[in-house]
């Protein structure tokens, strides 16, 4: 593979401009156009309560809380979707609200397709299933897409994505990864996650 990515998207309406977590949208500083921070190594936006009021204000339908049969549906759909591309899923993990996950691709495709693909594909394994939000929207408009750009940062991306809290699936394959990727040692939690 020549190129790593980590692919992080959220569920419809549960992570909003304005939430206390932090968030990257639009917002003002005072008169004048809108403004966007996020420029990588700099501060972000957080808690802005005039902000996620608008976003509230705006949603189509309730927000979109995974179980974990539509996990299970979304894993197998990932690894269709991959197989068939021809990428390399290296991991991934499936929460109630967001997914993670780490893909290498040949070439150097568009990263909004690769987030794009595993979206609409998994949309398309879930509708399949009869399994419909209030608002027809599974997932946030976009997400993240991290190059990682060597072997250190696909091993913590790996390490971050394989010891998430709360995840209804994680997934890593049955041979390790190339490149001397392996997976790290199984180990005890020390916040009371399970890690897989």
């Amino acid at each position: 593979m020549d190129r790593y990515w980590l692919l992080t998207w959220t569920t419809y309406g549960t992570w909003l401009p304005g939430d206390p977590r932090g968030f990257v949208s639009n917002v003002r500083e005072g008169p004048g156009p809108e403004v966007r921070h996020n420029v990588p190594q700099t501060p972000y936006d957080a808690d802005d309560a005039r902000v996620r009021e608008r976003a509230l204000a705006n949603l189509v339908g309730q927000p979109v809380w995974l179980t974990a049969e539509q996990a299970s549906l979304l894993a197998e759909q990932f690894r269709e979707t991959a197989a068939f591309r021809g990428w390399q899923l290296l991991v991934f993990a499936v929460m109630a609200n967001h997914v993670h996950l780490v893909v290498g691709v040949r070439g150097d495709p568009d990263p909004p397709r690769l987030l794009h693909d595993f979206k609409s594909y998994g949309t398309r394994a879930l509708r399949g299933h009869g399994h419909r939000p209030s608002g027809g929207r599974w997932w946030t408009e976009s997400g993240s897409r991290r190059k990682l750009p060597d072997e250190r940062a696909v091993r913590a991306a790996i390490e971050y994505v394989r010891n998430q809290c709360r995840a209804f699936v994680v997934w890593l394959p049955e041979e390790p990864p190339p490149r001397a990727l392996t997976r790290p040692a199984r180990r005890a939690s020390t916040n009371g996650c399970a890690h897989f």
